[in-house]
């Protein structure tokens, strides 16, 4: 059995799981000479059992961390899709960021491949979890509701980030690998409000609480998507302004990567009214969004640096929480012409900090959107947000994009592309069902 599976067609093709492999080394050790026999405690040698039940369980964990926020490599998806909208401006050599930066992203750009095969893994590895735990460690039955939230968690982020287009493949029992259709975004929102669903129905044991405050939070995320505020105010009505769900990182695991790549290696730089349409990050010295500017220039020797300084080497995240909670509640309240709930919801999020006065009402309806997504700018600056909110913008709302993304000049040369999305990586061509995104459309 496979100790994990990975959807993309280029892992079906090009890479095997760890115990496929050691499958193929073992034999070696019954050589009078092992110089090879070693324990490796990071390798699962028996799925089929409690034990490794749980070691499959602790991997979709860490994958989901490496995914948003701590791969060492190409660039997690929460950095990388901050640097499409207005978060980051690159000041990189590396034309991968470049080409993110100014919105025109060839489908050949060699970082896309990794982030969206993590995505994919901790979909499978999910599954196949979720199967493992099912039989072997049935209680508490929260390890099982947390593997469905972090599938829909995934699922829903895919949707934000990607153009039309997803392709979500699955492995059968036997390893073969199914490949899918390309799915739409709000079929990719549809699939995370299921999988929030399940999660719901997993939650007994200590962390149950937890686990189902995290798939509230998904499903109000991804009913938000679908243009559905009402429900989505609903799935998240329970869920207290102080809960968080993190994702950690240490020195002997992953490295919190806003950090590395933005304050540790000066490649990403805290955009400031990027593109004429881009948020005030810095400018407007928000307590949310904490910034300074220790060196004069970035990597690239001529990109103005200005760091992040919310976040350590090693300090936490925040994916899902509270505060997003109240924000859905506040924007559901709008839709429905609720002026007064809407304001009250935004003032209860602020009023959890002593540095945050309260908002007044700007008395008209574009403005309550254009404070509504300005909160949830600051709020959840850096966290895989903001790409999904622009896009929202110009779908659900009808803003035009030039008014909605960085456009004009690039502080690079040249001039913004018309990027509202990701491509999915060319290397999915080898699946056969896919020729592509459908469209590039918000």
């Amino acid at each position: 059995m496979r100790t994990y599976t990975l959807t993309s067609a280029r892992a079906f093709r090009f890479r095997l799981g760890t115990a496929a492999i050691m499958a193929a080394v073992l034999p070696l050790s019954g050589c009078e000479d092992d110089f090879l026999e070693y324990t490796d405690p990071d390798i699962i040698t028996d799925a089929n059992s409690a034990s490794g039940a749980i070691a499959l369980r602790n991997g979709v964990v860490q994958r989901f961390t490496q995914m948003v926020n701590g791969m060492q490599g190409p660039d997690a998806l929460f950095i990388y899709s901050g640097l499409v909208a207005d978060e980051w401006r690159s000041g990189d050599t590396f034309e991968q960021r470049n080409q993110a930066d100014i919105r025109s992203i060839p489908e050949e750009n060699t970082f896309l491949d990794d982030v969206l095969l993590r995505l994919n893994q901790v979909r499978t590895q999910g599954r196949s979890a979720i199967n493992s735990l099912r039989q072997f460690v049935p209680t508490p039955t929260s390890n099982v509701g947390l593997m469905f939230a972090l599938t829909g968690f995934v699922e829903n982020l895919a949707g934000e980030a990607y153009c039309n287009g997803i392709p979500f493949s699955e492995l059968a029992d036997d390893g073969t690998p199914v490949f899918a259709d390309p799915f739409t975004v709000d079929s990719a929102f549809r699939r995370a409000v299921a999988s929030a669903d399940s999660a719901l129905k997993y939650v007994t044991g200590t962390d149950g609480p937890k686990v189902a405050d995290l798939a509230r939070i998904v499903k109000g995320r991804a009913l938000l998507n679908l243009n559905q505020p009402a429900d989505a105010a609903a799935a998240v009505t329970t869920v207290a302004t102080s809960f968080e769900y993190q994702v950690f990182h240490s020195s002997i695991t992953t490295t919190n990567q806003t950090w590395a790549l933005n304050a540790g290696a000066r490649r990403y730089v805290v955009a400031d009214n990027e593109g004429g349409n881009g948020l005030p990050f810095v400018s407007a010295a928000d307590p949310r969004v904490v910034t300074a500017t220790p060196t004069p220039l970035s990597f690239d020797s001529q990109t103005p640096f200005v760091a992040l300084t919310n976040f350590g080497q090693f300090d936490p995240m925040t994916v899902a929480g509270g505060i997003e909670a109240r924000l859905i509640e506040a924007e559901a309240a709008l839709r429905a012409g609720d002026a007064a709930g809407w304001l009250a919801k935004l003032n209860e999020a602020r009023a959890t900090r002593t540095d945050l006065p309260a908002l007044a009402d700007p008395g008209s309806e574009a403005a309550r959107v254009d404070l509504t997504f300005y909160e949830r700018a600051f709020w959840m600056f850096a966290t895989g947000h903001r790409l999904g909110d622009l896009r929202r913008l110009v779908r659900q709302y009808g803003r035009g994009a030039e008014t909605v993304f960085p456009t004009g000049a690039f502080h690079k040369g040249g001039s913004y592309g018309s990027d509202l999305n990701i491509p999915i990586s060319f290397d999915e061509r080898n699946n056969p069902n896919f020729t592509g995104c459908l469209d590039r459309n918000p």
